[in-house]
């Protein structure tokens, strides 16, 4: 007689079994598809259902390109939209990310794939979250072409997502922004930012857990998830007409470390702090973290989105022409000649990177 006990008759699984819905998944596929589609512009028809998308530079009218991509994520600000169930803006920030990072070397923003990654898919929020990609996608002048929606059951938590977004842009050879045309002299134009955008929300959070404040008093939570600016339909025209020398987006690093990007080994960037007006929301962050002007300048764009590098003779034409897309910019700094850096002065002090930071820097 056999001591080993004979197997139980066993329920075939099913991939649902898991904790995946196909049919799930297939229905959003479903659902954004007319998103796609209104993101359609020259060289990319939008249509989603391929192993993958396809973009025609030659039908977008580029001679000779170089092709430009970046990738992003909106990072701990999902963890705020999730908490207090707004998740229209997300999409926008992760666009804008990506495609602010594409316009600062001159590039025009083409096409956009992004991944959408949850423990159990939630039609209803995850359908939210693609409208606001495909929003941000228009404001950005690009198609959404494509992307990837996973479900891990066991790798988020309930009600969990995580977001990432890739880029692809074209500018022709000759008009690749590279520093080369930044040159002591020069100006430095400020454009405003809209908030936060998606920088330093660790420390955002961290400030919210330890003073308890509540999301939905006083518009915080929706001053705080107020989407990323996307800059590119302000700036394409002002880059192509020959106007800028040298864009850099703030982003995490702030204007200390993102300047310096942009700049020839013999600049140096010279801003003024008290140039701008500083956002109320940014000093309520500073007061409620206690947090030094210096960490500020570093962790937070503190009001500034964008830095437009342009020849000093063309800052009344630049500033005006910014006005006119929606932008609010101001002369903020000079560019002289020394080290590569940037310098920040205000009242508070002076802070600022140089060349051995500047040599170091990769990726942000």
């Amino acid at each position: 007689m056999s001591l080993v006990a004979e197997p139980m008759p066993q329920k075939p699984l099913t991939y649902a079994d898991a904790g995946v819905s196909i049919d799930a998944g297939n229905a959003l596929v479903k659902s954004i598809g007319p998103l796609a589609r209104s993101t359609a512009r020259p060289g990319a028809d939008a249509e989603l259902g391929g192993f993958g998308g396809l973009f025609d530079l030659k039908a977008a009218g580029y001679r000779d390109p170089l092709l430009v991509a970046a990738n992003d994520g909106v990072g701990t600000k999902l963890k705020l939209a999730i908490e207090i169930g707004r998740h229209d803006g997300v999409g926008i920030d992760l666009v804008a990310m990506c495609a602010n990072d594409l316009i600062v070397q001159g590039a025009e923003p083409l096409f956009f794939l992004d991944y959408f990654a949850s423990g159990k898919l939630d039609l209803e929020v995850a359908e939210g979250v693609v409208a606001s990609i495909a929003e941000g996608c228009r404001q950005a002048g690009c198609a959404l072409i494509g992307g990837e929606t996973a479900e891990m059951p066991g790798m988020y938590a309930a009600g969990d997502y995580d977001l990432a977004g890739f880029c692809v842009g074209a500018v022709e050879r000759e008009a690749l922004l590279d520093g080369r045309s930044v040159e002591p002299g020069d100006a430095i134009v400020g454009i405003a930012s809209s908030g936060v955008h998606s920088n330093g929300f660790s420390l955002v959070r961290r400030i919210i857990a330890e003073q308890q404040w509540d999301l939905r008093a006083d518009g915080l939570g929706e001053a705080l998830l107020e989407p990323t600016r996307i800059y590119v339909r302000s700036l394409m025209p002002l880059v192509r007409d020959g106007l800028v020398h040298g864009l850099a987006h703030i982003t995490g690093g702030g204007l200390v470390e993102n300047v310096p990007r942009v700049l020839p080994d013999d600049c140096h960037a010279q801003i003024d702090a008290g140039s701008w007006n500083y956002p109320p929301l940014f000093a309520r962050l500073q007061q409620g973290g206690n947090i030094a002007p210096e960490e500020m300048a570093r962790t937070f764009n503190c009001g500034i989105g964008m830095v437009a590098i342009v020849a000093a003779g063309d800052v009344d034409t630049v500033i005006s022409r910014l006005a006119e897309s929606g932008e609010q910019a101001m002369l903020i700094g000079s560019v002289e000649g020394g080290d590569r850096g940037c310098t920040v002065r205000g009242a508070a002090g002076s802070w600022g990177a140089g060349e051995d930071w500047a040599a170091t820097r990769h990726h942000g």
